[in-house]
Formats: C-alpha cells, structure tokens, sequence
C-alpha cells in the first residue's frame, strides 16, 4: 500500500486510507451504510465472489469504509495488508480458524487474554487443534512436528510481561510456521511487530485503537497471502463483520492514536511510580521500572512503556474489593484503551472462566487489580489510586 511510504506515523494516523469521496468530494470519508453492491456482469460478479478481483461485493466481506479500516491499520503496522472484525475476538478466532487445520499445535507464550485462552483451551481441541504453553527458553527447542503456530501477546494481559518479538519471529522463520502476536496493549504507536519478523499482528480495535470506548471491533494485519485466507474463510465464513458506523468511529479514533498514546504513558509512569511502595501494595507490574523483568526488552522493543498497569495487594480478593470501591476517577469496568481511566479485577472478570491452577501458575492472583491509566490530569489519577490504596491497605489478609 502506498500510504506505508509516508515517514511520519502521525501522517499516516491522519492521512492514510482516507481520501476525499470521488462523487461528493466530502472531505471525510462516508458511512457506506449499504449490505450489498451491483455487480456488473455475471463475469464480474464470478470473479469478485472468487476472490480473484478486487471490488465491492457484500459488506460481510468488504465495504468502503471498512476498507478505509483496514488501509490506515495496514499502514501503521507496515504490513502488506489488514481485515477488519466486528470484535478483536472475531479477529482472533477467525485467524486460527483459517489457518489452522485438524491435527495442529499453537504454543503459547502467555499468559494470555481470558477470551483468547479460552479459545484455546475449550473450543479449537473439539477441532483438533491443541495449545500448548512454552516460556522463551523453550521455545527454539519445543516446536515439533505438528506445530503450526507461535501466539505471543506482548505487553501480556494482566500481568504486563513482555516476550521477545524477534526471538518468536526467528523461531517461526527457521521452522517454517506462522507466528502471530497480539499488539493490543503496545499499539503499533509503540511497537510494530512485523519489523521484529512476526508474521500476523492483530488487535482488538476497541481499546486504543479506538480509543474512546463507544464501539467493538478488531483488525488483523499481515502479508497479502496469510490475509487472503483469513479474508475469504475467516471472515466470510465466520460472518464478524464490522459494521459500517463502526468503522467510521474507528478511523476517527485511530486518527489520534500518537496523541492519546503519548498521554496514557505518561499518566501510566505517573501512577505506577505512585504506588510503588504504598502500604497494602505487595507489588507494582510495570515495565518502566528499571527493575521489570522486561525492562530492558520492553525499552529496546517498544517507544514507550504503554498505558497500563497492573497491583497485588497484599489483602487479596477483600483488598482488591476494597481498592475498586474507593475509586472515584477510576471506573470499574473490563475492557481498557479509554481516554477516561477504567479498573477491572481480572481473576473475578476477563479470566474469571480459567481453572484456578492456571490462573495462579500465570499471576492472576485475587489481589490483581489491572489499571488503564486514561488522559486526564495526572495529579487527579496519582491522588485517586493513593487514597484508594490507603482504604485497602486497612484491609486484613484473611486468615
């Protein structure tokens, strides 16, 4: 796509796959509000359906706005191509769904997203297709003969780890096989993991991407070829298509991306660094930290160290209650990415549906509280998150 071409990121957050409409010349690009499109000649027609012309042919598979979507998040990733979903879980299972076939393996570099795990471990084995959960010193040595697949997110949800793109993009290279990372938390403001080899990125639209919490999406971005396949069976067979109003929300949110983005670090370092050492808080996960696991990969990897955050209170489940209630800028709530700042408590919420062994043996502990740190004034959000620990701090550990 020629809008990969253009230097700066913020110009191609603005500008690309977005031109003025060739019939009304509206400067802003129209909500194609339409299900079906004519299509010409029977020929023409057979060829659109077929996939082997490129054209408008039913909006569950593509539509004008929606492609809009997907040319700028194409862009920003510097990919060749990207598909738009009615939700990053759409996005998601129709990646596995057309990739994978009977008989294959994903490992896993985890944790992972609950929905994500959830697919996983429930859903893809009734298929025949497994996962399996490596750490990084695995990796080179675990892929075997059934092996399709490598899935990172990285930073992880909720417990802020960060994995090795370039590693997983060797690996995958050297073997043959796909690997895929979800680039939700990073954004590719951040972080682009194609340029680290990775084969398939994919987000969930609906949190920075968008950035304002009224909408649900996703987009998956990769090479021509990979996407075709998740286009033509992925999307057209599975049906989570993105609705046309939606996509218009979406490339309005997209298109200040570095803006927001520059905001949620800086009130993310502001807040963690708050926190670190208060009563009641056992630990602070945050890869700014010189003393994160990740630091160093996560400065060398990323731009910025992102906008969330997660606390272990030392109260567990009454404490981390205690901390969500005493919030008064801080909405409770799931989902993360808001210009307004939300906190969720992952082991009752997003990961309430995973076995309690695999939440602890991955840190979703009672007393994990995951913060996304939004754009107001940061002293008001550093004042927030202290008196709420002060009320948690009060609570006993249970005995």
């Amino acid at each position: 796509m020629a809008e990969n071409k253009l230097s700066g990121f913020a110009t191609r957050a603005v500008r690309s796959g977005q031109q003025h409409d060739p019939e009304t010349l509206a400067h802003a690009t129209p909500i194609y509000q339409t299900s079906t499109f004519v299509l010409g000649s029977m020929a023409r027609g057979a060829d659109l359906f077929a996939g082997a012309a490129s054209g408008n042919v039913y909006s569950r598979i593509g539509n004008p706005t929606v492609r809009a979507v997907e040319e700028k998040i194409a862009a920003l990733e510097g990919t060749e191509e990207a598909v738009a979903f009615a939700s990053g879980m759409g996005g998601i299972a129709a990646v596995f769904l057309s990739l994978l076939r009977q008989g294959d393996e994903v490992l896993i570099l985890g944790p992972l997203y609950g929905g994500t795990r959830g697919l996983l471990e429930d859903l893809l084995p009734r298929f025949g297709v497994t996962g399996r959960a490596v750490n990084e010193a695995e990796l080179p040595a675990a892929v075997g003969p059934r092996t399709r697949m490598i899935y990172v997110e990285s930073p992880t949800n909720p417990d802020l780890r960060i994995h090795d793109l370039a590693l997983v993009g060797r690996v995958a290279r050297e073997h043959g096989i796909i690997s895929v990372a979800d680039n939700t938390f990073a954004t590719p403001y951040l972080s682009r993991p194609s340029e680290f080899g990775i084969s398939i990125v994919l987000h969930s639209a609906t949190k920075y991407l968008s950035g304002h919490g009224d909408l649900l999406a996703g987009v998956v971005a990769g090479p021509a070829d990979l996407l075709h396949e998740v286009r033509m069976e992925g999307l057209r067979h599975l049906g989570a298509s993105l609705d046309p109003h939606a996509a218009y929300l979406l490339l309005r949110g997209v298109r200040t991306l570095h803006l927001r983005m520059e905001a949620h670090c800086a009130n993310a370092s502001a807040v963690a660094h708050a926190l670190r050492g208060q009563p009641g808080v056992a630990k602070v996960h945050y890869p700014g930290f010189p003393e994160h696991a990740g630091h160093a990969l996560a400065a060398s990897q990323m731009s910025g160290f992102g906008g969330m955050v997660s606390l272990e209170l030392d109260g567990g489940l009454p404490a981390a209650a205690a901390f969500l209630e005493a919030l008064r800028l801080f909405d409770h709530a799931v989902s993360l990415g808001d210009v307004a700042s939300l906190a969720c408590h992952p082991a009752s919420t997003t990961h309430q549906l995973l076995p309690r062994e695999m939440l602890e043996a991955e840190g979703v502990t009672d007393g994990l509280v995951r913060l996304s740190v939004g754009i107001e004034a940061a002293d008001d959000l550093v004042a927030d998150v202290l008196q709420a620990a002060a009320v948690a701090a009060l609570v006993a550990v249970p005995g």
